[in-house]
């Protein structure tokens, strides 16, 4: 019997919490709503195709303290259905600590990866 169904990677925070899930390339927060995706090159992107971040082999999401140079934005893909996550999820690698130039996005700036209907640049209704 093989397994056709699509794994679900946990994305987890410096202190070892899964905040967010990926099935490649969309990412997912704790309730299986849309917060971003990842491009080929591991670059992460949030549901507007702003930059967020990096996909680390921990895997984390980081982001360099202060960037000089803005990358384009992205054109995002597809809306995805709405995922279902696990009932449990495996414990956290050991983590490399980070550099002070570089910061966790989902611990330092979750507000990066907020779902389609939610975040700063939402328009207003009137």
């Amino acid at each position: 019997m093989t397994d056709t169904q699509p794994r679900l990677i946990p994305i987890y925070t410096t202190k070892g919490d899964a905040e967010a899930f990926l099935l490649y390339p969309y990412l997912f927060n704790r309730s299986g709503e849309w917060i971003g995706f990842v491009a080929p090159t591991r670059e992460v992107y949030s549901v507007l195709g702003e930059y967020v971040g990096t996909l680390t082999n921990d895997p984390r999401i980081v982001r360099k303290r202060t960037t000089s140079t803005l990358k384009p934005r992205l054109k995002p893909p597809p809306k995805p259905q709405r995922v279902y996550l696990p009932a449990t999820i495996p414990l956290p690698p050991m983590m490399a600590d980070l550099s002070h130039s570089v910061i966790d996005v989902l611990l330092d700036a979750p507000e990066r990866l907020h779902t389609i209907d939610s975040g700063e640049n939402l328009q207003d209704m009137d």
